[in-house]
């Protein structure tokens, strides 16, 4: 048998314990459902999505935030995926029709350019990501000191994905690990979990690598002891990208973080440092303490933690829908409401 077919028959014919496995990035929850592996999966394997989409687990505080600044005469510009998350009295794409100054971007570098191009406007760029997209914040602000600008700034929202591993630990037996956040962290970062008893597999986003991995976790779990196994190996290396990391402990420094759904991750989120105190939107703009308040009827929150798929959300479907989102999780196009809305029947 190919190596597809021999992953196809250790899922297929799992006789054994309930096995949950979550899988952490949002582009493997697309990924699973297009490719239909959910159909191959026995009575007792399950698959959850986790917090894995950093719009998704971003907080209503940090719209609100957002919102502040536009409403005070602050130029945005953000990824598209934010443009429509709800804040606690609108959301960005309601604040535009209404005249505030948002751009879409595509890269933080296109901020700053934006930026030099208009030097009579303060432009603040919204740093939402993993370790995956916030070296490119960090080149933000390096480009903007090399070019002396004044007048942009980051608003961070930026996160590390470890303490949420912790946090979410009782949540499942394995986790299919992001591989492009272990492309940045390196394989040894989930390996120092199996210290504390997670196991998981590192996961790419083709077929073949999304069966072999949930195959080797299916291997590994018979076995009783902690795993991790590292089936993305052709972009993920034991080290990860020193560069991008050395790039983060310049610009950044651990503080404690709120995750939607989850609350205060201690130590998981990223703030500029002291050093770079002008290039620090809620510094600069001083931006008063907001009290975000979601939606009570959405839950957002219980479907990043695994507690709740989406349908059994009352708004799934009905009030709440792709066009007319009211959480996160539907509107973002990693989310896991828009990938059982695309794909499920």
């Amino acid at each position: 048998m190919t190596p597809i077919e021999t992953a196809k028959s250790i899922i297929t014919t799992y006789d054994g314990p309930r096995l949950r496995i979550m899988e952490v990035c949002g582009t493997h929850t697309h990924a699973i459902f297009r490719l239909g592996i959910r159909s191959l999966l026995p009575e007792n394997i399950t698959l959850i999505s986790g917090p894995g989409c950093p719009v998704c687990v971003t907080p209503v505080t940090y719209i609100d935030e957002a919102l502040y600044l536009a409403q005070h005469g602050v130029t945005l510009c953000t990824f598209g995926d934010l443009l429509r998350v709800p804040g606690t009295h609108g959301s960005l794409a309601t604040a535009r029709s209404s005249g505030a100054n948002i751009q879409i971007v595509y890269t933080a570098l296109d901020a700053v350019q934006y930026a030099a191009e208009h030097l009579d406007e303060p432009v603040a760029f919204l740093s939402v990501g993993f370790e995956t997209t916030t070296p490119g914040a960090c080149l933000a602000v390096q480009e903007a000191e090399a070019q002396h600008l004044k007048n942009f700034t980051l608003l961070t929202a930026n996160k590390t994905m470890d303490a949420a591993y912790l946090a979410m630990a009782d949540s499942c037996d394995a986790y299919l690990y992001p591989g492009h956040v272990c492309t940045i962290t390196g394989a040894k970062v989930p390996r120092a979990l199996t210290k504390r008893g997670i196991s998981g597999a590192i996961a790419g986003f083709t077929a073949a690598e999304l069966l072999t991995a949930i195959a080797a976790i299916i291997k590994k779990s018979q076995t009783g002891e902690p795993y991790l196994v590292n089936a993305y190996p052709r972009v993920v290396t034991e080290e990860g990208s020193p560069a991008a990391r050395n790039l983060l402990e310049t610009y950044l420094e651990p503080i404690d973080a709120e995750w939607r759904g989850i609350g205060i991750l201690k130590g998981s989120g990223l703030a500029l440092r002291e050093a770079y105190a002008a290039y620090d939107a809620r510094r600069v703009h001083q931006i008063p303490p907001q009290e975000g308040k979601p939606n009570p009827a959405c839950r957002c929150g219980d479907i990043l933690r695994g507690a709740c798929t989406p349908p059994d959300c009352p708004l799934f479907g009905k009030i709440c829908t792709p066009d007319h989102p009211v959480g996160a999780c539907m509107v973002s196009r990693e989310g896991t409401c828009s990938a059982w809305y695309q794909y499920s029947e």
